[in-house]
């Protein structure tokens, strides 16, 4: 680990007179020398950093050094360190706000540092992202956020107090506004100025503009990069038909009153929001779920595509980790149909498992490549009466619940996810009974991942294959309208525009 004078963590312009204390421009003064007060750290120091604060911490560094997922870290990383309310809702709020705009205080940091990111320490540049968070998105006064962040990097690189003191007090002396056009000013093109003042990476800005241009609605750009960068409620759906199901607990079994429980969703007929939603989870024996609206009008939009005729058979292609599975299980209950599900990795299969558990119906989950799907041996001889793809994707569409996947996919892996998903659709399509349903979803608007790859596949198919007015079918599904754009064959679902995540869905018929 670098000294606070080492290439790494400290040296010239860190804490000297960078954007926070330049000249009249802000711009920092190059090769200044840090002064003894900026090295000496602040007057008064925590004896100890909030566990809140050393959880994010964690979260940011397992996220950095493993690939974890945030999302599946921070509920275990807050129940180990047994995290009050509060608390648990400070550390959530720091981790996922500080990975979803890390871009942007990225940028920030050089200028109030005066070098590249990347010639300051891993550990240390969490820290200062953490900081920074706390200066320019939080309520968190300026000499805590400065101090518990300096008793923070004390922990693990000693040597860089000064260098993260000094840094995090030029960037206390400017408002965020002030930084975003500092920040604005150092881009070249437009596409970087968006991507540096929204934290995006340029070529999913390139995407999304892409995707809401397909619409003309390119104008709704920005309000969609900062829907990615808000934290979105916690959405529940409760599982249809199965209010009586048998449990012990008379109380678990009572019927699910979404009014009574909270707000409904806008759009989902089994969706809602409510003040304590962890709570309601633990307390109705798997019936209510975390899962956004997108999702459940995903789901939905097969299983009511149609009346469903007893009988039918189902399949989950691409199940885990099998919240769809468990919304399409609870309506097969109801109509009488059979589902099954399939899963290529063993931990999601048993995700998928667990998900089900709460719905009193029968759910085989098989381990296996969908690509080689054999539906005789899943019981289904003459083929599936409707199949879901939740096709493998970039997950450009949930951002705001992934905080750090914006920074971990690149353009390459677009090529490769579109390849999969027309193999993926083909095998589908071969594995649906005349008559069937086919729904290829995405949690995704790259158009190479949603209009491209259904566009192949549909040319494959030929006249064997229909598609459907998923529109009408999902607006059939809502209380109200939704603002939708394009053609009726598909729905894309937005962020900024529906609350939901950017849900792609389109039905398609294989011709009898």
């Amino acid at each position: 680990m670098s000294g606070a004078g080492g290439g790494g963590t400290g040296g010239d312009g860190a804490g000297g007179r960078g954007r926070g204390a330049g000249d009249r421009s802000g711009r920092p003064h190059r090769g200044a020398r840090r002064s003894a007060g900026a090295t000496s750290g602040p007057a008064q120091r925590p004896a100890s950093v909030s566990r809140a604060r050393v959880v994010a911490f964690e979260v940011l560094e397992a996220v950095r050094e493993s690939e974890a997922y945030a999302n599946l870290l921070m509920p275990a990383r807050i129940e180990r360190a047994r995290l009050d309310e509060a608390d648990a809702a400070l550390a959530t709020e720091l981790g996922y706000g500080t990975l979803r705009m890390q871009g942007f205080y990225d940028a920030v940091i050089a200028l109030a540092a005066g070098r590249p990111v990347d010639r300051i320490d891993p550990p240390v540049l969490d820290v200062l992202r953490l900081g920074v968070h706390q200066l320019l998105a939080t309520r968190v006064p300026t000499h805590a956020a400065v101090n518990e962040s300096v008793a923070l990097v004390r922990r693990v690189a000693p040597g860089a107090t000064g260098f993260v003191n000094a840094v995090l007090r030029n960037v206390s002396r400017r408002e965020r506004d002030d930084w975003s056009a500092l920040v604005a000013e150092e881009a070249t093109t437009d596409d970087a100025r968006l991507a540096a003042v929204h934290s995006h990476p340029e070529w999913i800005v390139r995407a999304l503009r892409s995707a809401l241009e397909r619409e003309g609605r390119g104008d709704e750009l920005v309000p969609l990069l900062e829907a990615d960068n808000a934290s979105p409620r916690i959405n529940l759906v409760a599982l249809p038909g199965i209010e009586a199901s048998g449990e012990a607990d008379a109380a678990a079994a009572a019927p699910i009153d979404r009014v009574a429980l909270g707000e409904p969703d806008r759009y989902s007929p089994i969706g809602f929001t409510a003040a304590r939603p962890l709570d309601l989870v633990a307390a109705h024996a798997g019936r209510i779920r975390v899962q956004d609206e997108g999702s459940q009008l995903a789901a939905l939009a097969l299983s009511r595509a149609e009346p469903v005729r007893a009988g039918e058979r189902w399949l989950d292609l691409c199940a885990g980790p099998g919240g769809k599975t468990a919304v399409l299980a609870a309506e097969a209950l109801a109509g009488g149909a059979v589902l099954v599900a399939n899963e290529m990795v063993p931990a999601r299969a048993e995700l998928v498992r667990r998900a089900v558990a709460g719905v009193p119906l029968d759910v085989p989950v098989e381990v296996g490549d969908g690509r080689e799907l054999d539906p005789a041996r899943l019981g289904a001889d003459g083929g599936f009466d409707r199949i879901l793809l939740d096709a493998p994707c970039t997950g450009l569409g949930a951002l705001r619940r992934r905080p750090e996947a914006r920074w971990r996919k690149a353009p390459s892996d677009v090529a490769e996810l579109t390849a999969l998903q027309g193999e993926l659709a083909d095998a589908a399509f071969r594995a649906l009974a005349p008559g069937g349903i086919l729904a290829y979803v995405t949690c995704s608007p790259h158009t190479a991942e949603t209009h491209g790859t259904l566009r192949a596949a549909l040319a494959r198919w030929g006249d064997d294959a229909e598609q459907l007015d998923t529109a009408a079918v999902v607006q059939g599904l809502s209380g109200h309208p939704l603002d939708l754009a394009g053609e009726p064959t598909t729905v894309q679902l937005w962020p900024h525009r529906h609350g939901t995540d950017a849900m792609f869905i389109a039905l398609v018929r294989r011709r009898a």
